[in-house]
């Protein structure tokens, strides 16, 4: 039976469409083991459950319902840090490997929500490492290249996803272990906001930078495994309460930053960048400003990773293991964590105030953009260059990782248009903290544009569904009239509350807009009319509700917000402008919205 699936793509939707059409669970899983047979891996998993396990698992859930299970019937895998009751959680160190009482709070989650466990993935040894060949259980071989490393430290889970054996799996990420195996695979990496996803039950690497992490073939997958496991949990001291908000169209005027040519470091692979230029030229031609940016104070950030103290905070994972049976870590992994005892406590503060000062420092180069847009790694490397050079070739990977999380910014890694000698290219998208929505919407937008293969597998990308244009029950859309659209001066005001572009539509033709004087910012006025209206180019937005009043108690007259008729009869809140704040205003109704009318004055 399960030959029958054999060209079956993995992604959620194209197995939500076989179980609809009466594609059983277990059909899908005996594939799955199909698949794993043969490519004959060893690597790739250290812990495979028996696929009579997860048959019980699958024969447990209640009938096919994606609207409350919205991972019915997937199966998945989790890294090896994480653990799974009554299993063994290795870290990829069997000395130091013990018998889990409990699932991680994340993978009870995705269970609860339909999902269905495969097992457990091998990894750089306590997840130290970008390369994924640091572990005594033998590495996984790339999915695309077996000359090229599998990435780390999530590399097993990587490798699945790539070959499509799982629809998504768990990694962790600190200092980008969520999103170079996955540049390497030709796979995405959603890498959260710290604190997103409790890290309740599963080995930390640096407790204050860690967050699981997920792989998928498509945003889209990543980004629904993250809805489901995106939960406060008060049993993890540093869990945020970080909403999940529902995935849409990104805004389309967008301030996109990259590294300027002084910051660009490819370390010779011309491929690379010439494929990193395509990438930011698929932005632009979905309208977004690419802002070439002084990365220097974010690549001092990300040398402080591993040349810094918190090197120290791994050590304090297994100081015990290290001082007892230093030989049961491996010896790369023993050079790299004995640094620790290079510091003193007076060095952890120097190290403190010092990422304080580069924090400050990136604070106005953020400020510019909405995003920034990444290399996901700089180069390629070899097994022989890692061979070679096993610590040097490993940090080159992490070039424009290791800043994203001392920084506390979200991510999502994806893949695009092959390079031009056949590997796999692509970059990460990069936000601040709590808008992994739209890093995720951005990065899917350029997956779809470029619509390369999927991983290993050489299955087409699906085309993105339909997104929905409306409000949450927990948000209220707005009518964002002028600078507060996106792109422009107020922008922020939106955003830093969590606000969501939903569309950009017009008002019925009952309205005038008015440039009001003051400034800067510019800003318009709108106002409803009996006669010689004209419809309005406007944005709409969706703010949490527990932000609106906090947002509206900032608008000053003559503005405010009222009921807002749009073009398709609709009624909602946004920005008017009362009849007596027009004086000295100009009549600027004739452009059709603020936009325009801003580009008529240059």
């Amino acid at each position: 039976m399960s030959s029958d699936f054999a060209e079956l793509s993995f992604d959620i939707d194209t197995l939500h469409a076989e179980y609809a059409k009466g594609a059983r669970p277990a059909d899908i899983i005996a594939e799955a083991y199909r698949r794993l047979i043969a490519v004959s891996d060893p690597g790739v998993f250290i812990h495979l459950r028996l696929e009579a396990d997860v048959l019980i698992d699958a024969e447990a859930l209640p009938p096919f319902d994606p609207t409350t299970k919205p991972l019915w019937g997937v199966p998945f895998a989790i890294k090896d840090n994480i653990d799974l009751a009554d299993a063994p959680t290795t870290a990829a160190c069997p000395a130091y490997a013990y018998d889990a009482k409990a699932d991680a709070f994340v993978l009870a989650k995705l269970k609860e929500a339909g999902a269905l466990l495969i097992g457990k993935t091998n990894l750089d040894q306590f997840a130290t490492g970008l390369v994924g060949v640091r572990s005594p259980y033998g590495p996984p071989k790339n999915a695309v290249d077996p000359a090229i490393v599998p990435g780390g430290s999530s590399s097993g889970s990587a490798v699945a996803v790539g070959h499509g054996f799982v629809s998504f799996a768990l990694g962790t990420d600190t200092a980008g272990s969520g999103r170079v195996p996955a540049g390497l695979n030709n796979i995405v990496g959603l890498k959260p906001t710290l604190g997103a996803l409790s890290a309740r039950g599963v080995v930390p690497a640096c407790r204050t930078l860690d967050t699981i992490s997920i792989f998928s073939l498509t945003v889209r997958d990543a980004y629904r495994a993250f809805e489901a496991a995106c939960a406060f949990d008060a049993a993890d001291a540093y869990s945020r309460k970080i909403a999940a908000p529902p995935l849409s169209a990104p805004p389309p005027n967008l301030v996109i930053g990259a590294p300027n040519a002084a910051t660009r470091e490819f370390y010779g692979d011309d491929a690379q960048a010439e494929s990193f230029d395509a990438s930011l030229a698929a932005l632009q031609a979905d309208g977004a400003q690419i802002v070439e940016l002084d990365f220097s104070p974010l690549l001092d950030v990300a040398h402080m990773l591993y040349q810094g103290v918190w090197v120290a905070e791994r050590m304090s994972v297994i100081e015990e293991l290290f001082e007892k049976a230093p030989d049961a870590v491996l010896p790369v992994t023993r050079e790299v964590i004995g640094k620790a005892t290079s510091f003193s406590a007076t060095d952890a503060f120097r190290d403190f105030y010092r990422l304080a000062e580069l924090r400050r420092q990136a604070e106005p180069l953020l400020a510019q953009v909405d995003l920034l847009c990444v290399p996901t790694m700089p180069c390629f490397v070899s097994l022989a260059d890692i061979e070679a050079e096993p610590i040097a070739a490993n940090s080159r990977l992490g070039l424009y990782t290791n800043f994203v999380n001392l920084l506390d910014m979200c991510g999502t890694a994806t893949p695009t248009a092959p390079r031009s000698d056949g590997r796999p290219g692509g970059v990460t998208l990069l936000a601040p903290a709590g808008r992994d929505a739209l890093a995720a919407a951005v990065a899917e937008r350029l997956q779809q544009r470029t619509a390369p293969t999927m991983g290993a597998t050489g299955r087409p990308l699906p085309a993105a569904p339909a997104r929905s244009a409306g409000p949450t029950e927990d948000e209220i859309a707005l009518v964002a009239v002028g600078a507060h659209m996106s792109g422009l001066p107020l922008n922020s005001e939106l955003t830093s509350r969590g606000g969501r572009f939903l569309a950009a539509t017009e008002t019925a033709a009952e309205y005038r807009l008015y440039a009001l004087p003051g400034g800067p910012p510019a800003r318009p006025g709108l106002l409803r009319t009996a006669e010689g209206g004209a419809p309005i180019a406007v944005e709409t937005w969706a703010l949490p509700r527990a932000a609106f009043g906090d947002f509206i108690a900032g608008i000053p007259a003559p503005l405010s917000i009222g009921a807002l008729k749009l073009a398709d009869g609709s009624l909602v809140k946004g920005f008017l402008v009362e009849h007596a704040g027009l004086e000295g205003a100009e009549d600027v109704t004739r452009f059709g919205g603020w936009r325009a009318y801003l580009q008529s004055k240059g």
